[in-house]
């Protein structure tokens, strides 16, 4: 079928976005790809489209399950067979799941990179006819990725696997010249071929403000600007408080985190999406899957850890092209707290081998078992027990999932869900032989759909409402109706749960490289001083800032920023202004001088070099002393 047929049938699109089609094309002629689009670029349709010219099934290779239940139900809503598999999931359904693939039952095959090294997943692989393999949030198969993942390095052996012919679709929103390379050298790419949008966004306008009372700017964004908003902070307690400051000015806003119930946060989520609230302040668990166009304004209260954290946050306001503002509130404290978190988020190698010696001793995990075993973790519990600080023992357990040993799962992971084993013959005998029960298998059966196929999502609570009875007896008469090997019933939990990929190792044989710790540690120190570079750099176009920073050096000045608004007062080409900046900066930064003797050092004109002096004065970037010497501000 031609492919535009094919997104017209399915999305309802009569064209494609830039670059979409020379992507789609690229990987119908076989070739080994690499796609970067920003933040709503499309990336979803440059593997769904190709897919489904093609026989065959399309493996998606995803960290992010809650994008995974997105793009299956999206799929779903379009009659396109989909389905996924991550860590935490029942055995019989992921048999279940590899079956329906085996049978052509399914056209795409989302996979958590966890699963990649699992045994039935390479040996159902085998049988499965794949058509494409797309790697999603390819930056984390690179060691230089701001979200590196060990678990994404699989992808090369599960190549030898496929047919030659199945070329690889790798892509990203975010990823600096290394981290191009090195992607196309861990897929194993056959030559290099990348298609990259340019990371500018004409519509959307950055700012970076240093300011002491955040609030009351953020209350003047909020009423300058109509329309949809995002607020993010960096921790849960702040969502609610700044939201709630938002409803005491008469602002309709809510909050969203991860400590949320599943329920609770679909429930924000939607309404948000739907524009019944209009603000919503969030920790950057919010974001992921969202593709609301008509975003205005995103706020960041607190500074983020990356800049490609902070492109794709910012990067979902103004998705339908319209004016949008990204607007980063700072202060020097902030600046302090980055650093100091960095600090954190590396704990000391021998800490980290006694995290994972007490997590193992914790669930009582006997040297050389372990492997997929999966308990609900409750960390704040876990480094009471052994007198541990909850935040470095986070960041160990972070560490140790880096090395492959450990994963956490998402709470939407763990929803209820139930598959009725029985045939209908069976089960009618059942609903015979014992009536108690028969009520609650008819309200199953008449609230969801599915339950005789798949593993169905359900809701405890709804089942209670609608049969008068408590949350508790309905959770029990599942249980009892599972006994009878009936139903498989999973009770949702509220917790992530933490599982063990490999058997646990004696502690002599634990061993993190020094070498690699320090390489990573000094990756990441140059990410934060990325960041701490853009807030303070107030000579330089954020645009030009954000695209230089992934590699795009031809960019030309916005002039709509905070740093072009100043600059524009200047009244000079941004040409000359930099020329002029050049000159003046390495004089001023050797020493103490007037402003007379400045201009008699530089062959620019008077009027200009006063100008650009002013400017300087004005942004702090250049001091006055009490005898009127000029000096540079490197602080």
């Amino acid at each position: 079928m031609d492919i535009k047929a094919i997104l017209q049938r399915y999305w309802g699109y009569t064209k494609f976005r830039p670059l979409q089609e020379d992507i789609i094309m690229s990987v119908l002629q076989g070739n080994d790809t690499l796609a970067l689009l920003p933040t709503g670029g499309g990336k979803s349709i440059c593997f769904q489209v190709p897919a489904m010219a093609k026989k065959g099934v399309c493996i998606v290779v995803t960290p992010l399950i809650a994008l995974m239940k997105d793009q299956v139900e999206n799929l779903l809503l379009r009659k396109i067979p989909a389905a996924a598999i991550y860590t935490g999931m029942h055995q019989r359904e992921i048999e279940m799941t590899y079956n329906r693939c085996i049978k052509g039952k399914v056209k795409f095959l989302y996979i958590s990179p966890e699963r990649l090294k699992n045994t039935l997943f390479k040996n159902s692989l085998q049988q499965i006819e794949v058509n494409l393999l797309a790697v999603d949030e390819a930056h984390c198969i690179s060691q230089w990725g701001y979200d590196f993942r060990p678990s994404y390095l699989e992808i090369a052996e599960i190549r030898s696997i496929l047919k030659e012919t199945v070329p690889v679709l790798a892509l990203t929103a975010t990823a600096t010249p290394e981290v191009v390379k090195d992607i196309q050298q861990k897929l194993l790419f056959k030559e290099e071929r990348v298609f990259q949008k340019s990371f500018i966004r004409n519509n959307l306008t950055y700012f970076a403000l240093k300011e002491e009372d955040k609030l009351k700017r953020l209350l003047k964004i909020v009423e300058k600007t109509p329309g949809t908003g995002i607020v993010y902070v960096r921790n849960r307690k702040k969502t609610r408080e700044i939201a709630l400051f938002l409803r005491k000015n008469k602002y309709v806003a809510d909050y969203y985190h991860a400590g949320l119930s599943i329920r609770e946060r679909a429930r924000k989520q939607n309404a948000w999406s739907k524009g019944l609230v209009r603000i919503i302040v969030a920790t950057n668990a919010f974001g992921m899957g969202i593709d609301k166009p008509d975003v205005r304004f995103v706020v960041h209260m607190d500074l983020p850890d990356t800049l490609e954290a902070y492109f794709q946050e910012a990067g979902r306001g103004g998705r339908d092209e319209r004016r949008a503002y990204a607007v980063l509130l700072y202060e020097n404290a902030d600046i302090h707290s980055l650093r100091q978190n960095f600090e954190n988020s590396f704990p000391p190698l021998n800490t980290i081998k006694n995290v994972y010696e007490a997590l193992s001793n914790y669930f009582q995990i006997p040297v050389g078992v372990g492997e997929g075993l999966s308990f609900d973790f409750d960390n704040n519990a876990f480094a009471a027990t052994y007198q541990l600080k909850p935040l470095l023992t986070y960041h160990a357990l972070k560490f140790i999932e880096k090395a492959g040993l450990i994963t956490f799962t998402d709470p939407y992971a763990n929803a209820s869900k139930v598959f009725i084993r029985a045939s209908r013959e069976d089960l009618y005998k059942f609903q015979v032989e014992y009536a108690n029960y028969d009520y609650l298998i008819k309200l199953l059966l008449r609230s969801y759909s599915g339950l005789f196929t798949n593993f169905t999502r359900i809701y405890e609570t709804e089942l209670a409402k609608r049969s008068n009875q408590s949350v508790d007896n309905i959770v029990t008469t599942l249980k009892k109706i599972e006994e009878y090997e009936i139903i498989d019933y999973h009770q949702q939990t509220e917790q992530p749960r933490v599982v063990f990929l490999e058997n646990r190792l004696d502690i002599k044989y634990f061993s993190l490289s020094e070498e690699i710790y320090e390489e990573r540690k000094q990756e990441a120190k140059k990410r934060l001083e990325a960041v701490i570079q853009y807030v303070s750099n107030q000579t330089k176009c954020r645009s030009r800032q954000l695209v230089a920073y992934f590699g795009e050096t031809e960019s030309i000045r916005c002039g709509k920023c905070d740093v072009c608004l100043e600059r524009n007062k200047v009244e000079m080409s941004s040409l000359e202004f930099d020329k002029i900046l050049e000159d003046i900066k390495p004089i001023l930064q050797k020493q103490d001088i007037s402003i007379e003797e400045l201009i008699d050092l530089s062959h620019y004109p008077k009027e200009k070099i006063v100008k650009i002096v002013r400017w300087l004065l004005d942004n702090n970037k250049i001091l006055k002393s009490n005898e009127k010497k000029l000096r540079w501000n490197d602080f």
